[in-house]
C-alpha cells in the first residue's frame, strides 16, 4: 500500500505524463505554423535553441534566487561550501541543482531532436520548452511543501525529455531496418 505522500507524487507524475503525451502529440499532429521552423536541420536547430531560452531563463532565475538570498542572509553569504546553510538556502540550492540537471537534459534532447527528427515533428521542441517553463514554476512553488506539491512540476520538465528520447531512439532503430 502506498503512503499518502506516495499517492500524491503518483497523481502529480501521472498528470504530468498525460499532459506531456497530449501536448507532444498535438504539436506533432497539428504542426502549428508558429511553432514549426524553416525547412532543414539547420533551421530546426536554430528554432530549437531559440525556444530553449525558456529553459535557460529558468536556470538563470534559480541562480538569481539563491544569490539574492545569500546576499541578504548573513548566515548564508559565504556560500554553501563555507557554511551549513539555512533551511531556505538548502531549498534554493536543491531547486537550483534539479533545474540544472533538467536543463542540461532538455537542451541536449532538443538539439538532438532538431538534428534527427522529421521537419513535421519539430513543433514538439517549443511545446517541450513551454512545458519546461511551466514545470519549473510549479516545482519551485511546490518544493517547500514536499514531494506531492512538486511532483507535477518535476514531471512537466522531465517527461517531455523522456518521451522525446524514446521517440528519437525508436526512429534510429527503425532506420536500421
Amino acid at each position: 500500500m502506498l503512503t499518502e505522500k506516495q499517492q500524491g507524487v503518483l497523481r502529480g507524475m501521472a498528470t504530468g505524463v498525460i499532459a506531456t503525451l497530449l501536448a507532444l502529440t498535438v504539436a506533432i499532429i497539428a504542426r502549428p505554423p508558429a511553432l514549426t521552423p524553416d525547412q532543414g536541420h539547420p533551421g530546426a536547430l536554430t528554432h530549437a535553441l531559440s525556444w530553449d531560452v525558456l529553459v535557460v531563463a529558468c536556470l538563470m532565475v534559480n541562480i538569481g534566487l539563491l544569490a539574492r538570498h545569500r546576499f541578504f542572509t548573513p548566515d548564508d553569504i559565504d556560500g554553501g561550501g563555507l557554511s551549513r546553510g539555512t533551511p531556505q538556502a538548502q531549498i534554493l540550492q536543491s531547486t537550483l541543482q534539479n533545474t540544472l540537471e533538467q536543463a542540461v537534459l532538455a537542451v541536449s534532447v532538443h538539439a538532438i531532436w532538431a538534428a534527427v527528427m522529421p521537419h513535421t515533428w519539430q513543433a514538439a521542441v517549443p511545446v517541450a520548452a513551454i512545458l519546461f517553463l511551466l514545470g519549473r514554476v510549479l516545482f519551485l512553488r511546490g518544493y517547500a511543501r514536499g514531494a506531492p506539491a512538486r511532483a507535477l512540476g518535476f514531471a512537466l520538465t522531465f517527461y517531455p525529455s523522456v518521451a522525446m528520447v524514446l521517440l528519437i531512439v525508436g526512429r534510429l532503430i527503425l532506420a536500421l531496418f
